[in-house]
């Protein structure tokens, strides 16, 4: 979903509320969440879940073209953690099975070589 269908969504199920309208009441909440974020503040939305930041500490990384090391600079990551009745209804939703009865069908997908930058490939 994009932020212009859900500002529709908001609308078409608020008939009191004018398209202009939806659209600035999703806006402010985003600039909300982002500018609480910015500050280093919490945002927690109960039984939705909770935006906050983490911190990653600066550490060497790798040129993915040359291999050569590359310093990567420390930097502060938005972080979302799931409340328990999302997880719950995510969990149970559009799925008529259990996530335990998934499990083994992904199990049962036959595995795939996973290609390697300038390894020849294999023979058909």
């Amino acid at each position: 979903m994009t932020k212009s269908e859900l500002i529709a969504m908001l609308a078409a199920s608020n008939p009191h509320l004018r398209q202009p309208d939806a659209e600035l009441i999703v806006s402010t909440i985003f600039e909300e969440i982002s500018a609480a974020l910015a500050r280093g503040d919490r945002v927690e939305l109960r039984g939705f879940g909770a935006f906050s930041t983490k911190r990653r500490e600066a550490r060497l990384g790798r040129n993915p073209r040359t291999g050569a090391a590359v310093s990567v600079a420390g930097k502060t990551v938005p972080y979302f953690k799931p409340g328990k009745e999302l997880r719950e209804r995510i969990n149970r939703g559009g799925a008529a099975a259990p996530a335990a009865a998934a499990a083994p069908a992904a199990a049962s997908r036959p595995e795939r070589a996973k290609a390697r930058r300038g390894a020849p490939h294999p023979a058909a």
